[in-house]
């Protein structure tokens, strides 16, 4: 069956970029202004949150999503067909 993500959505005090809530997954995508020491770090924190609610959190950056696409889609896939 078909998962559904819902963007942009609010999540504790963040905002996730996707999140299934059928299967507990946040989808972060990262620009480069997430690549700097003071942007990791808060990333980290944001990741950890997220993980503290029961959540999980896969990350890509836009080089990823750009040219890696379908591998991108098959971690997207494989993180949904984890057992959670």
């Amino acid at each position: 069956m078909p998962q559904k993500f819902t963007r942009q959505k609010p999540l504790g005090s963040y905002i996730a970029d996707f999140y299934c809530s059928q299967r507990r997954l946040v989808i972060e995508i990262d620009g480069d202004s997430h690549f700097t020491d003071e942007a990791e770090r808060y990333d980290e924190r944001r990741s950890t949150m997220l993980r503290n609610l029961g959540l999980r959190v896969i990350r890509f950056n836009n080089l990823e999503v750009m040219k890696q696409f379908e591998g991108v889609c098959q971690r997207i896939g494989d993180a949904l067909a984890e057992k959670i």
